[in-house]
């Protein structure tokens, strides 16, 4: 079996790695949040875990809308369609602006309204201005996805990641110096991490625009990139995959963004407890999607230069370099449990609700990695529609629902909640699976 998969592990690797850092990129802006923020108390840490909750499904909209990008320029190279590129980029572009405005607008007039969730006033009363840093920080973070899809769409992933690494490093400076008050700056709290992570993103958008529109290695992808001219075929053909993308990515998250809202009406203390073991799932999550966006490349390669043996053969690849992955996240959530929750807080009863859920944590690993991995198998092959009524039914039909049943009809508190994602997991994992093999055997 390795000398049968080897190439495409290799070749998986080379492109996946970048991708998994600048996707783990997006999670670590959360997590070094949750961290600065966490020794100022459990509320701080709540109203972080509050806002970033509601933002994640805002977040994975755009991603999910930018991402109709991806396979179309994956497919054109694979055809020697260099051309065709760049008009595919300016439209994007378009859609991902207009995505961005509408999305920061409905950010900053929701973050009034929610004290409607029923969340504890405290938390509510610091989650309102943290939120709103996080809308207009919406704009500059879909104009660095437009120009980090093209990108990774044509193979080259390392230059998102590096800024992706230096955009991390300029938030963590930015949000202690902040939130502590270091070097004569005012002590600014949970409002210190939201212009911190305004200021990054606005950063990594300007670099990343540069980036491709300057180097010499993308200009001969660039003729036909013309932003004052809308196609309407070509702005069809992206939303046709991005709009179907973006809602498998809100029907996970926001089953997960729902659970908080439950888990808040439990109390702080579980909330805090909550936002410490789901950034840490979020992170092996996003390095999963890393795997998962590296496959739906190398898919649209193979399918635009219809090779469907060697499809099969990297997708195949591809499952296997994600479970390994994951399965060594569940070991680190299981040897860690006690350990891991400490960084974020020093307060004994949310670290002993955190270290449960951990263990819960770890179970749906392997779950979590194989049906992103899945998902974007599919999307480079073109297929979103059925494995989007997959999303809806495994989050919105099962996961969501026993979570309700078990952890607040029936008492089970916050590990019932978990419990309920951990099933929904399960389901999409498993569906998602069987349609790659129905797709990919009849094709091969």
């Amino acid at each position: 079996m390795w000398q049968k998969y080897k190439p495409y592990y290799q070749d998986n690797f080379r492109l996946a790695y970048p991708v998994v850092i600048s996707q783990l990129g997006h999670t670590l802006v959360g997590l070094s949040d949750s961290i600065i923020i966490g020794h100022t108390g459990e509320v701080p840490l709540a109203a972080v875990s509050l806002g970033n909750s509601i933002f994640t499904i805002f977040l994975v909209t755009g991603i999910g809308m930018s991402y109709g990008l991806t396979p179309l320029i994956a497919q054109a190279n694979g055809r020697g369609d260099k051309a065709a590129c760049g008009g595919l980029l300016s439209q994007s572009l378009i859609i991902n602006l207009v995505t961005g405005l509408l999305l920061c607008a409905v950010i900053i007039t929701g973050s009034h309204y929610i004290q409607l969730l029923d969340q504890p006033p405290a938390v509510v009363a610091q989650a309102r201005p943290f939120l709103q840093f996080l809308g207009v920080s919406f704009l500059p973070l879909m104009v660095y996805l437009s120009f980090k899809q093209f990108a990774e769409g044509l193979g080259f992933t390392r230059q998102a990641m590096n800024i992706s690494i230096i955009g991390n490093v300029i938030n963590v400076i930015i949000g202690i110096s902040l939130v502590y008050g270091l070097f004569g700056l005012p002590r600014l709290g949970v409002i210190g991490v939201g212009i911190a992570t305004l200021t990054d993103r606005l950063l990594m958008g300007v670099a990343m625009a540069l980036y491709v529109l300057k180097a010499p290695r993308f200009k001969p992808y660039l003729q036909r990139f013309r932003f004052k001219e809308v196609s309407r075929a070509t702005i069809r053909k992206i939303l046709g995959i991005g709009a179907p993308v973006a809602l498998q990515y809100i029907f996970e998250v926001s089953a997960f963004s729902g659970a908080v809202i439950m888990v808040g009406w439990i109390g702080a203390r579980e909330l805090a407890a909550h936002q410490i073991a789901i950034s840490l799932a979020t992170m092996t999550y996003m390095m999963a999607s890393g795997v998962s966006a590296a496959a739906g490349i190398k898919s649209g390669n193979y399918l635009g230069a219809v090779k469907f043996r060697e499809l099969r053969l990297s997708a195949i690849a591809s499952y296997h370099m994600v479970l390994v992955l994951m399965g060594t996240a569940a070991l680190v959530f299981m040897l860690g449990n006690q350990l891991l929750p400490r960084m974020y807080i020093n307060e004994p009863a949310v670290i002993r609700i955190a270290s449960a859920l951990l263990i819960i944590a770890a179970f749906f690993q392997l779950f979590d990695g194989t049906q992103v991995v899945g998902l974007g198998i599919l999307r480079g092959m073109g297929d979103v529609k059925v494995p989007t009524i997959i999303t809806f039914l495994a989050y919105w039909g099962l996961g969501l629902p026993i979570g309700y049943v078990l952890g607040i009809h029936l008492g089970f508190g916050i590990q019932g909640i978990w419990w309920g994602l951990l099933l929904g997991l399960l389901a999409a994992s498993v569906l998602l699976f069987v349609r790659f093999q129905v797709k990919t055997k009849r094709q091969a």
